[in-house]
């Protein structure tokens, strides 16, 4: 069954590790990290873009598909679907769907109307037990058409929307979703241990996981970060897998390729980025 990231959240933060969330694109993307996590004894977060969602069918579909594969798959480790960046709409629609935790990104809004679209949700996801995540400061780069300026949030705001009782924060801290570029200046860690001081014993949440090296991933775990988002490094490693498939010509026939042939090295190399990292976040064996 799914479940809420609030317990898996608290207790990475408590644990001084992190929880991935792995953003899914279609079914062997999905079966991979929760294969990869049952074997792995980690729990996860399975995150879901409202551009994935369209493409995937949409949120019930996605529902659907992910508690049959945890049924079918016998996954007994902690599992939650995830809204990534959602919107006030998308958000509402994904807890009506069965989501069991949303993102709603509000880091475009003013402050007030952040606020106040915030506490809505917050009121709406709590009263269906479905966790919730809010983003200060937007990450730079853009995914799935979300584009961020990469702020650095502002600690008391981070602390008016914790003390709204959101269930995780997101804050840019300088991090950019996508690959980072060559002249990248790195992780703003002072910005983040005056957040976490201001925000206590809530999960504060790294977005654009990949590219960003071991050292900061450990010293953003060690100032709060108990949730680090991984997009980007899948996506690469899917293409380029199933890229070199297609070249070298693997299942080439008078019919044509198999499609379980030609998405399989794809799936494979998914579950080895998603190990690398759940050993990289310390969420291996803490299910």
């Amino acid at each position: 069954m799914l479940v809420s990231a609030t317990e898996m959240l608290n207790k990475a933060k408590a644990g001084k590790y992190a929880v991935g969330q792995f953003n899914i694109n279609n079914l062997e993307w999905t079966k991979a990290v929760l294969i990869t996590a049952k074997e792995n004894k980690s729990p996860v977060i399975l995150g879901v873009s409202e551009g994935a969602g369209k493409y995937m069918g949409g949120y019930d579909t996605i529902v659907g598909m992910v508690k049959g594969l945890i049924k079918d798959l016998d996954i007994d480790v902690p599992v939650a679907l995830h809204l990534d960046h959602g919107s006030y709409e998308h958000a509402k629609l994904c807890i009506e769907a069965g989501f069991s935790s949303v993102m709603f990104d509000g880091s475009h809004y003013s402050i007030e109307e952040n606020i106040a679209k915030t506490t809505e949700l917050v009121a709406y996801a709590h009263s269906k037990g479905v966790s919730i995540e809010a983003e200060v400061g937007s990450i730079g780069g853009e995914e799935d058409g979300v584009v961020g300026k990469g702020e650095v949030a502002d600690a008391k705001e981070c602390k008016m929307i914790a003390d709204l009782g959101v269930d995780m924060l997101a804050a840019g801290i300088g991090n950019i979703h996508g690959k980072y570029p060559d002249n990248w200046t790195g992780l703003d860690f002072k910005a983040l241990d005056e957040i976490q001081k201001l925000t206590g014993t809530l999960p504060l949440v790294l977005h654009g996981g990949t590219g960003i090296s071991e050292a900061m991933i450990k010293e953003s775990i060690s100032l709060g970060v108990s949730k680090i988002n991984v997009n980007t490094e899948c996506q690469l490693t899917f293409a380029a897998a199933t890229r070199k498939y297609i070249e070298e010509g693997k299942d080439l026939s008078g019919k044509g390729f198999d499609p379980r042939k030609l998405l399989a090295p794809g799936y494979e190399a998914i579950k080895n980025t998603v190990k690398e990292k759940m050993d990289l976040f310390g969420s291996i064996g803490k299910a």
